[in-house]
């Protein structure tokens, strides 16, 4: 049972852009917060963005300015829109789902979200 479902992953230059989607089922949307996260190879998972139910957001330091997470709820969907894409944002980004009901430096712990899509990988060259 697909609960999460990410998309929009691709291979772009520096200075690019891409959209992510994540597809959510009614639970898992209709939850308290939804959040983008991202592991590249040989470091931990980090949070990326996170939502909260009525769109409040929070964002990790470094890609203030360059990304913007939001929400669809006519299509239980949110995005992040990822623009002026360097080579340290390369990873593969993962959509999860059941977070804190504030939007806090906590919603973007990984511990804090029980569920998990399968990730779509963001890969950048120079």
């Amino acid at each position: 049972q697909a609960l999460l479902v990410e998309s929009g992953g691709g291979s772009v230059q520096t200075g690019g852009s891409l959209r992510l989607s994540c597809v959510a089922s009614f639970n898992n949307y209709n939850g308290p917060s939804l959040a983008w996260f991202r592991q590249a190879p040989g470091k931990e998972r980090e949070g990326v963005a996170a939502i909260a139910k009525y769109r409040a957001t929070h964002y990790l330091d470094s890609v203030k300015g360059r990304f913007t997470i939001s929400r669809d709820n006519a299509v239980n969907t949110i995005y992040l829109q990822m623009n002026n894409l360097s080579l340290e944002d390369a990873a593969m980004y993962y959509c999860a789902s059941g977070g804190p009901g504030r939007v806090s430096p906590a919603a973007l712990v990984p511990d804090q979200y029980p569920h998990w899509g399968q990730g779509t990988q963001v890969t950048v060259s120079s």
